[in-house]
C-alpha cells in the first residue's frame, strides 16, 4: 500500500475541485474576465512574434571604387536662382565648379511658391562674357584689378535680372543627386561661379549676400526603415547679417539587410554644424558648406525574425498563468466578497 499511495500522490490531474462542477453568477464573472484577459495576451503575444527585430553588426569597410551619391533638396529663400551654384571638391583633387548633372532647381517668390523651373546652368559663362576661372582668386575675394574690364548686353541684361529678382525677394530651390567619389571631400552653395566683378555689381559687396537656407531633406544614399537623417528639415535664417555656414559630415556606410535577403546598401551619418559671421576684413564669399569624410567601418543591420518555438513557449506560460489566476484565486476572492457571511463578517 506504501508504493501504491506513494504513485498516486504523483498523479498530475488529481480529480477536479467541487467548486469548479458548480456553475454560479462569480464563476461566469470570473470566466468572462479571463477569456478577456488571455485574449488580451494573445494578440499581444501574436503581434510580438510577427513582428521583426534588427540585429547591427560591424566590419571593415571594403568596397572601392564605387560613387557616393548625395541627395539634395534644400530652399535658399534670399539667393536667387541665376547666381546659385553647386561646386565639389574632394581629396583626389577633383575640382567642378557649378554642376549641372541630375540637379535642378525652382524659382520662388517672395512667398515661397514657385514660379519657375530650369536646369542648373552657368549663366555668366558664354562666349560674350568674362568669366574668372582662376577659382583661388574668387574664394579669397582677391583685389587685382586688370586695366580694362566690359561687359557686353547679355550680361548686363542679366546683372539687371538678377537685381531685379532680388528687389523682389525671390528665392530658389535646388534639388537633385549628386555622384561624387567614395573620398573625403566637400562641396557648397554658392555664388561662387560668379565672375568677382559680376557678383561685386550684383551684391554691392560679400556682406550683402544672404545664404539664409532650409534643409528639407539631405541623404547619401536611399532610406531604409527606422532611418533618421539629422539635418532634414533644419532651418536657419539670417537677418541683417551674413556669414558661412558648414556642416561637418562624418558618413558611415551601411546595409540593410531585409527579411527576404534583399540588400539595399546605403550610408547614415552624424554632423556637426559651425557658422562663421562676415566682417568688413573678410575676403571670402559667403556659402553654406557641406564637409563630409567617411568612416573605414560599415554597419551591417539585419532584420530577424522570432522562432515558433519561442513564441508557444511564450503564449503557454501567459495562458497557463492567467488560467491558473482566474481558476483559484481571483474566484476564492469574488466568493468571499459575495457571499452574505462574508459581507457580515466585513461589516
Amino acid at each position: 500500500m506504501g508504493l501504491k499511495q506513494t504513485i498516486r500522490s504523483l498523479d498530475a490531474f488529481p480529480r477536479t475541485e467541487e467548486h469548479l462542477l458548480q456553475k454560479t453568477q462569480s464563476g461566469a464573472l470570473v470566466s468572462v474576465v479571463g477569456l478577456v484577459i488571455m485574449a488580451t495576451l494573445f494578440i499581444h503575444e501574436l503581434t510580438y512574434y510577427l513582428t521583426t527585430y534588427t540585429v547591427h553588426e560591424m566590419s571593415v569597410d571594403l568596397k572601392r571604387g564605387e560613387t557616393l551619391p548625395i541627395h539634395i533638396n534644400m530652399t535658399f529663400p534670399s539667393l536667387p536662382c541665376d547666381v546659385a551654384s553647386i561646386d565639389a571638391i574632394d581629396l583626389s583633387g577633383k575640382h567642378e565648379v557649378d554642376l549641372d548633372t541630375n540637379i535642378w532647381k525652382l524659382r520662388l517668390n517672395s512667398h515661397g511658391h514657385i514660379i519657375g523651373t530650369k536646369y542648373l546652368s552657368d549663366l555668366v559663362e558664354n562666349k560674350h562674357t568674362t568669366r574668372n576661372h582662376d577659382d583661388k582668386e574668387h574664394h579669397d575675394g582677391s583685389a587685382k584689378k586688370p586695366h580694362k574690364f566690359s561687359f557686353d548686353k547679355d550680361a548686363e541684361n542679366m546683372i539687371n535680372k538678377v537685381k531685379k529678382a532680388l528687389e523682389n525677394g525671390e528665392g530658389c530651390r535646388v534639388y537633385g543627386v549628386l555622384d561624387v567619389q567614395r573620398v573625403a571631400g566637400n562641396f557648397h552653395i554658392s555664388v561662387h561661379a560668379l565672375n568677382i566683378y559680376v557678383a561685386q555689381m550684383i551684391f554691392g559687396g560679400a556682406k550683402h549676400v544672404n545664404v539664409s537656407h532650409m534643409i528639407h531633406d539631405l541623404s547619401f544614399g536611399p532610406k531604409y526603415p527606422g532611418l533618421h537623417n539629422p539635418l532634414d528639415d533644419t532651418v536657419r535664417i539670417l537677418h541683417d547679417t551674413s556669414g558661412t555656414f558648414k556642416y561637418y559630415i562624418k558618413i558611415v556606410p551601411t546595409e540593410y539587410r531585409y527579411i527576404s535577403k534583399e540588400v539595399l546598401p546605403t550610408n547614415q551619418f552624424s554632423v556637426s554644424e559651425y557658422f562663421s559671421p562676415m566682417n568688413e576684413f573678410d575676403r571670402t564669399w559667403p556659402a553654406v558648406y557641406f564637409l563630409y569624410d567617411l568612416s573605414p567601418i560599415t554597419v551591417t543591420i539585419k532584420e530577424e525574425c522570432r522562432s515558433f518555438l519561442h513564441f508557444i513557449t511564450r503564449l503557454s506560460a501567459v495562458l497557463g498563468g492567467t488560467f491558473a489566476l482566474t481558476d483559484r484565486w481571483m474566484y476564492r476572492l469574488i466568493k468571499a466578497l459575495t457571499t452574505p457571511s462574508a459581507r457580515g463578517a466585513y461589516r
